[in-house]
Order: structure tokens, then sequence, then C-alpha cells
């Protein structure tokens, strides 16, 4: 095993950008990675006790066994047109995926280090229509089953660890962006390592950048793209943590200690994900009396609070998230390269 070393000018660091949302995509091919391997299961384990029977209830098992994870194989190259990201939906992703010239899926279906035989693969390396919307079918239920009903916890973890990064930008500069992006990551400027590559190699963002892109079924080691031509991109496992324990409430106690516009405005600023700082800022009130109304919302059982080095990172719990009428999504236990070879090493 080698190291990939991402190099950064200090034009690529003010170009990198951390991705807004989960991408349906690429947790549709990293989840599919999860379904190839026992590494990792503890993380996963309620969703890979779930997913199994569900799938195979929705009748998708021969769907996924025959169309899917021959086309997005563990630790090996799979085609960079499965993942066009940024997308802002599965069906603006599965649109571009369809949208992919002929030519450029034929050519990376043939890069697979096993190619993959039948006639419905050689129906969509040859343009076919109704291989590709069989693609797109495959996706799309597949989403459906193995993935919506966990999204709001997908998002969760996506949003936390964005507001977490941001704040060490806030507090450190541009370059804390890229600290600890995974345990396979080492961050020494201007170069972010890769560890257990399959070979030594060099990347130069040459001024492009790189858009970062948190993933909550990303497992240990991040992800690239494989073309050079097609814009960076590194897809990197979200920190996930259990929320603290809150002890059972009713009604009156959960709503009680909230009367008042201050308490609201703290409970607000948190729903994007927020440090004690952030929203003390953001409710313009100091850091002391910030920190007594979490204590409260935290007790009430409308937010959570995880503590990160020097920084406590609080998010709103689904009963928070109800309470201001946000959208209340697994419940978890809890590659690719340039040469065209996966970066992922699970052990």
């Amino acid at each position: 095993m080698g190291t990939l070393r991402i190099h950064f000018t200090a034009g690529d660091l003010s170009r990198t950008r951390l991705a807004a949302r989960p991408d349906p995509l690429w947790e549709i091919i990293c989840s599919l990675h999860r379904l190839q391997t026992r590494a990792g299961y503890a993380g996963y384990a309620r969703w890979h006790r779930q997913i199994r029977p569900d799938l195979e209830r929705a009748g998708l098992v021969p769907v996924v066994r025959e169309r899917l994870l021959p086309v997005a194989p563990l630790k090996r190259y799979f085609p960079d047109f499965l993942t066009p990201g940024p997308v802002a939906d599965l069906d603006e992703g599965i649109e571009r995926v369809l949208g992919t010239p002929t030519r450029r899926i034929r050519t990376e279906l043939g890069r697979m280090v096993t190619p993959v035989d039948g006639a419905w693969m050689s129906d969509l390396a040859a343009g076919r229509l109704a291989a590709r919307h069989g693609l797109g079918d495959a996706l799309r239920a597949y989403f459906r089953v193995a993935l919506a009903p966990y999204w709001t916890q997908i998002t969760s973890a996506v949003s936390g660890d964005r507001a977490l990064r941001g704040a060490w930008v806030l507090d450190s500069g541009a370059g804390q962006i890229l600290d600890d992006l995974s345990p396979e990551t080492s961050w020494d400027p201007p170069v972010l390592s890769v560890h257990g590559y399959p070979e030594d190699r060099d990347m130069h963002l040459d001024g492009r950048g790189i858009t970062l892109v948190p993933s909550y079924f990303c497992w240990h080691a991040p992800i690239t793209l494989a073309d050079p031509d097609l814009p960076p991109t590194l897809v990197y496992p979200a920190r996930r943590q259990r929320p603290e324990p809150t002890p059972p409430a009713g009604p009156q106690r959960r709503l009680g200690p909230l009367l008042g516009h201050t308490r609201v405005a703290v409970l607000r600023a948190a729903a994007s994900g927020a440090t004690t700082g952030e929203l003390a800022r953001r409710a313009r009130i100091s850091p002391a009396t910030t920190s007594h109304h979490t204590t409260i919302l935290r007790e009430a059982g409308l937010i959570t609070s995880q503590r990160h080095g020097n920084l406590v990172l609080h998010r709103l719990t689904a009963m928070g998230e109800a309470l201001l009428g946000e959208s209340p999504g697994p419940d978890a236990d809890d590659s690719r390269s340039r040469t065209g070879t996966s970066t992922g090493t699970d052990p």
C-alpha cells in the first residue's frame, strides 16, 4: 500500500469547499460498499440488520446483486459517471447519470478491473435506453428502501460535521477544514496525505481547489474521483457520535422552560448545528447565558451537545425539529483512486 498526496496551494485552500448536504448518489455507492464487507459493521449494525429483510420484502435482492453491486465493487475502481455530484436531490443526480455520453459510459465500464458480464451491462455500454432506464430505476428503488427511511439521520451527521469544520475554520483558519478527515488521512500543510492508497501518487490541484463531501456511509478511508480531469472531489466519513442521553420528560417539562424569546432564538440557532460561541453570536447573548439556555434545552430533549476537543457542537433532536416546524431520517450504532483503484482499505 502507498500514499496519495494531495498538494494544495494558497489558491486551492481558498477554493476548497464543503458540500452543503449529503450527496444521495455518493451515499448509495458508499452504502453498497458497506453491504460487501463486515469491516466497520459495528458502526452500521442496526442498518445492516434491517436492510437485508427490507430489500427482500421489496423484491430488490436480484437488482442489487445483479446490477448495483457489480458496478460499485469494494476496494476497486467503479465508474465516475455514477457520482456526477454535487446534486441537489436524487432525481437531479439520476438525470445526470442517465445523461452521460455513451462513449464515456463505455470507456469507464471498460476500465473496471473485473468487467461485468451480462446482456444488460453490454446494453448499458452500448447506450441503449432500456439499459439506462434500468440503471436509473435500480438506483431509485434502492435509495427508497435502503436510504430514504434514514435520511434525517444521514443529514444530521453531515450537517454536524460541516458545522464543526466551519467552526474550526473560524477559530484557526482555512487549513483546519482538512484536519482529521479520517483515520487514514493526515494534514501537513500544504499536503493532505491519504494513507493505505494502492500506490504512491501525487495529486496537484493546480488552483482548482477541491470539494469535500462528508458522507454517512463512507467508512474509514476517503474516496476520490478516478479521472484527473474531473473537478477534484474527496468523499470522507462524516463524524458521528451518539447524542448525550436525556431523561424522559412529559410535555410540561419539555415545553415549560422554552417560554421566552431568547431561548427560542438559541433553539433556532442550533437548527443547522452550531458551537456555543456561534449560538451566542447568533442569539446576541453572552457565552455564559448561552450555556445556561443550552443546558435547559438539552435537559428538555430538544438539542444534543457533543464535545470535540475545545468545542461543543449543539444540534436539534427530532423533537426540537418538530417544535420549530423543521422536517424531522439510519439510526446506526455507532474508493477509488485517480489511477482507477479504490482508496478504501477495509481491513
